[in-house]
């Protein structure tokens, strides 16, 4: 059973959930399911789906498809680190996974995943990633998977473009990416330009908005990339937020 996919505003969801408030915010929950089985979880960090390992189900797989050992990999809007920690056990200590993560309640909870799951393949860059380096506004919001830039923020961060990351000689180039910035990514990909043109990584990307998703369909297409919608609706009719991975052709 997908977790994620049962609404908490349905009978079958609440009843679901009831028993998951009993636990502590900070109660470390061993992943019951999936490849991190056996691996913690700060239960705070996060949607119950993540400990309870059926986190984002349909990509999550498509995900563990997609990397090999000692793969680079870039987790870009890592949150509290699902996917960090899923790379980095895909990939092998012969691998390499880069963190990228403004957000210090989420940075707070990733350090803290890496530490109690004893992670040395990963690297964590506290910055945003957007077209330009510099600084930005980042603007909060109730849960922390849904934090974005926004000249309305009150939060300074840190920005950098994946293409002055990959310019340094001690930053490999990854072979995938997993991208989830809450409307955020077209900016993103303008500023990674060079990078997908050499090296053409294999891109999972969350996309917000359907202008957003128009934008980066089109420039991904303008890189010869093939995107796979992974939640299109009947009668393809397009929701706010979609997940879909693009494959260099």
């Amino acid at each position: 059973m997908d977790f994620e996919k049962i609404s908490p505003q349905s009978f079958v969801g609440k009843l679901l959930r009831l028993p998951l408030k009993l636990i502590p915010a900070n109660a470390q929950m061993p992943i019951l399911s999936g490849k991190l089985r056996g691996k913690k979880w700060i239960v705070g960090a996060g949607r119950h789906g993540s400990w309870l390992g059926t986190y984002e189900a349909q990509t999550q797989h498509l995900f563990i498809q997609a990397l090999n050992p000692g793969m680079t990999v870039f987790d870009i809007g890592a949150q509290a680190g699902f996917y960090t920690l899923l790379a980095s056990h895909l990939v092998g200590k012969q691998g390499r996974v880069f963190a990228f993560e403004p957000l210090p309640r989420n940075l707070a909870y990733l350090h803290q995943h890496l530490a109690i799951n004893h992670l040395e393949n990963v690297t964590v860059i506290e910055a945003a990633v957007a077209e330009t380096s510099g600084v930005a506004f980042f603007k909060e919001a109730a849960s922390s998977y849904q934090g974005k830039l926004s000249e309305k923020g009150g939060l300074s961060v840190k920005t950098i473009s994946l293409d002055d990351f990959c310019q340094s000689q001690l930053n490999p180039v990854p072979q995938v990416i997993k991208m989830d910035i809450e409307g955020a990514e077209y900016q993103a990909l303008k500023g990674a330009k060079q990078l997908f043109a050499r090296a053409h990584p294999t891109l999972f990307l969350a996309i917000h908005g359907q202008q957003n998703y128009q934008h980066c369909i089109q420039l991904l297409t303008q890189w010869n990339y093939r995107i796979q919608v992974l939640n299109r609706h009947e009668k393809d009719e397009l929701s706010d937020n979609l997940e879909a991975i693009a494959y260099y052709q």
